[in-house]
């Protein structure tokens, strides 16, 4: 009881550390569970999402799929429940993007409904239409809506709105963000159709490998193209997202939890050195040495167990929340829900019972000591002459460096704590802005340095050939083709984009260093990613066609370009037109702002309206790196402050004695800040490296679509030094105090 009561005023003493210590197991364990709680809250939603609605495990295009093409394909899937199902563009007013599902089954990728009825493919009279793009067009159950495609005209009754497994992500080819009141989907029976039925998509299930299916399908019949499920845009998208998140994961928090054993450590470390004649006295009066280690191991105990179960349960509930109202508006799923793994248990379990070794260690020591050994002071550590002190340099130093040299090899471990734990903070400093500068150069790349339209006007699929060139005359435009391709080359393939474009100056190619680069006629150009990707180089041959289409083509690389957003290819219309294939304009550009309202007219896209689309597609990055900066800020003030703390501790002595010979407390605060300023030197220098690899890692994470070169501005590596330099002589000010008030008896005790 008496040492319960001990340790109660020992904690409001140094309320300060063990505050730090409570900090730093709470945000180590806030970030984890709850960056985690994020990731696990997308995985485990979006696959429940996807077993709900029986996702698809491709999908395979063709012109038209008779009985005896599914028999063969049903031959070699594991069921024989397949969906075929007609895919349509469709027009409303105001001109939308609308694709049309015509279904037989509805087994394969379900409508998923939230309001209405629920889908039913023999119902020809209505429409299950996106949730999203109803909520945009505040249309509502029983209204009537009328959709217009391929020359057919078809008027129902909107019996539903849901989600759909197949558009968890979806944008229109002019943004980098989804439109909702521009942009939706819906769901038919296969009754509604106005004419014969001519299924054009076969969805398919199986349990064999990916590689397995194709070379299958390869051998059993014709078709246009197979999209395997990790493959599909919706799917892919939202999964390089969820990876981006689990990187977060993975790496941030860890640097919490190392922090957080290294104030455990420090603050154990000056509690038990000054407490040494208490515990003298304690051995003396007959406490056992197991009880003493026991009563400092609660020390630590239980703060982290506090900090730890806070983290756990908070983290998880605010976290997630933070991020899912941005992401909602990249991506549609009916629920998002926080998730939760054991692992954040274990973890929490793990940090407390380090947290206690940790403290054992710091006691174990002292704990061997006899009674009176214990109740003196602790002897100052000695270190012998090295090189430097042996050498004619040594006496040209000033008093200052010579001081704290010997400081430091006399006490190595903490100064290599120091230079950890600043290492640790500049590390997240520098990922969170080098981040947020990558982002930024991006940006400027793509809409500074290559495109410099003012718009993009995107062409209807049935536009008249006649009005298409009286929008070009009357915009000053130039033609550009962007279309989906599916390349092949050294047994891979992907798809990616191909753009055909006339020499223009409203748009530039560029180089891996943004320099401009002109792509002669004649030459097949590929992004440099892609190239790596595929470990393909100029004068290689690869093969590909235009989605949709069964006409391969054969193409030499003539050169290499660098795109930071979308890869691909790129050429001329007239080497387009060599390989065989037509050049079919799907968006004009221009330097003017363009607003006639045709029927060609799909919509218009300005460059201001591409920039903010790339913001908000960002959003959710930037504001994990706003999170992730003031973290960092915290943890070195936190840490400097409680090495701070411990340095002074161990130098109460040296410091005691000077003061004593004559030095002021304004030279004896030189000494520690020139320490400061020397381990936080050493700490930042080797932090960079490391914060360059963590900002790598999230960068990786990103998506195979973004090509990006690791930038960190000058101004963003100054505000690095000034917040780690600031924190660090804002520390040292504060020991002024301490150092004034010094109790000179206790701290020159003879020690002999």
């Amino acid at each position: 009881m008496s040492l319960s009561r001990k340790m109660l005023r020992d904690i409001k003493i140094n309320k300060t550390q063990f505050i730090a210590i409570f900090l730093m197991a709470f945000i180590g364990i806030f970030a984890y569970s709850g960056i985690y709680g994020e990731y696990y809250g997308l995985v485990q939603t979006s696959n429940q999402y996807y077993a709900d609605t029986n996702m698809a495990d491709g999908w395979i295009d063709n012109d038209n799929f008779d009985e005896l093409s599914v028999h063969k394909v049903n031959e070699f899937s594991t069921q024989t429940d397949r969906q075929e199902v007609v895919l349509s563009s469709a027009d409303l007013e105001g001109k939308p993007d609308m694709t049309l599902h015509f279904i037989e089954k509805g087994t394969i990728s379900k409508f998923y409904t939230t309001e209405g009825e629920d889908f039913d493919s023999s119902d020809d009279s209505g429409v299950w239409l996106d949730q999203r793009f109803a909520d945009a067009r505040d249309l509502h159950i029983g209204d009537t809506i009328t959709f217009e495609f391929d020359n057919l005209t078809i008027k129902k009754e909107i019996k539903g709105t849901g989600y759909s497994p197949e558009y968890i992500y979806e944008t229109s080819p002019s943004s980098l963000t989804p439109d909702f009141s521009e942009l939706g989907f819906a769901y038919l029976s296969y009754k509604a159709y106005p004419e014969d039925l001519e299924y054009n998509k076969l969805l398919v299930k199986y349990n064999c490998s990916d590689s397995d299916f194709k070379e299958k399908l390869d051998d059993s019949i014709d078709y246009l193209s197979f999209t395997k499920k990790e493959n599909h845009l919706s799917v892919s998208k939202f999964a390089n997202e969820m990876d981006q998140h689990k990187m977060i994961g993975d790496v941030f928090p860890i640097v919490f939890i190392l922090v957080t054993f290294l104030t455990l450590l420090t603050t154990m470390t000056r509690i038990v050195t000054h407490q040494r004649t208490q515990i003298g006295i304690l051995k003396a009066v007959g406490f056992k040495d197991s009880t003493i280690i026991l009563h400092y191991l609660s020390y630590a105990f239980f703060p982290v167990l506090l900090g730890a179960i806070l983290g756990l349960v908070t983290g998880p509930m605010i976290i997630p929340q933070m991020f899912y109202p941005t992401m909602a508006t990249m991506y549609s799923m009916p629920m998002w829900h926080p998730g939760f793994d054991m692992s954040f248990v274990y973890i929490a379990i793990l940090l407390v019972v380090l947290s206690v070794f940790v403290t054992y260690m710091t006691c174990r020591r002292i704990s061997k000591e006899n009674p009176a050994s214990t109740m003196r002071p602790k002897a100052p550590n000695i270190s012998s002459k090295g090189f430097l002190e042996k050498s004619k340099l040594w006496n040209r130093l000033s008093f200052n460096l010579r001081w704290n040299i010997r400081d430091a090899k006399s006490n190595k471990f903490r100064a290599f704590m120091v230079i950890v734990g600043v290492m640790g903070c500049v590390a997240l400093l520098i990922a969170a802005f080098g981040m947020n500068d990558s982002l930024n150069e991006l940006k400027s790349w793509e809409y500074d340095d290559i495109n410099h339209f003012e718009s993009r006007i995107q062409l209807s699929n049935n536009a008249n050939p006649m009005e298409l060139y009286y929008i070009l005359n009357e915009s000053n435009g130039s033609f550009i083709m962007q279309q989906s391709i599916e390349i092949r080359a050294n047994d891979m393939e992907d798809t990616v984009t191909l753009l055909a474009s006339n020499n223009t100056d409203l748009i530039s190619y560029t180089d891996s260093n943004r320099n401009q680069i002109d792509i002669d006629e004649g030459d097949v150009s590929i992004s440099t990613k892609l190239a790596e990707k595929f470990n393909l180089t100029k004068g290689d041959k690869i093969r590909w066609h235009v989605v949709g289409s069964d006409e391969w083509v054969t193409s030499k690389i003539g050169q290499i370009h660098a795109e930071p957003i979308s890869q691909g290819l790129i050429m001329s219309p007239d080497t387009l037109e060599d390989q065989g294939l037509n050049f079919t304009p799907t968006n004009i550009v221009t330097s003017e702002k363009y607003g006639e309202n045709l029927e060609s007219v799909k919509s218009v896209t300005t460059i201001d309206k591409m920039r903010k689309s790339w913001d908000m597609m960002t959003t959710s990055v930037m504001m994990m790196v706003s999170v992730v900066t003031v973290v960092a800020v915290v943890l070195a003030g936190l840490v400097l402050y409680n090495l701070g703390i411990l340095s002074f501790t161990e130098m109460e002595r040296e410091i005691a004695t000077l003061k004593v010979l004559g030095f002021k407390t304004n030279d004896l605060r030189k000494l520690l800040l020139t320490q400061n300023i020397i381990f936080t030197s050493i700490g930042f220098i080797l932090g960079i490296p490391i914060g360059f690899y963590f900002m790598t890692l999230m960068m990786n994470a990103a998506g195979e679509s973004l090509y990006y070169i690791p930038t960190l501005t000058w101004g963003n590596i100054l505000l690095c030094v000034a917040i780690t330099y600031t924190i660090s002589i804002g520390v040292n000010l504060l020991f002024s105090e301490k150092i004034r008030n010094l109790d000179m008896v206790e701290a020159l005790k003879d020690v002999d």
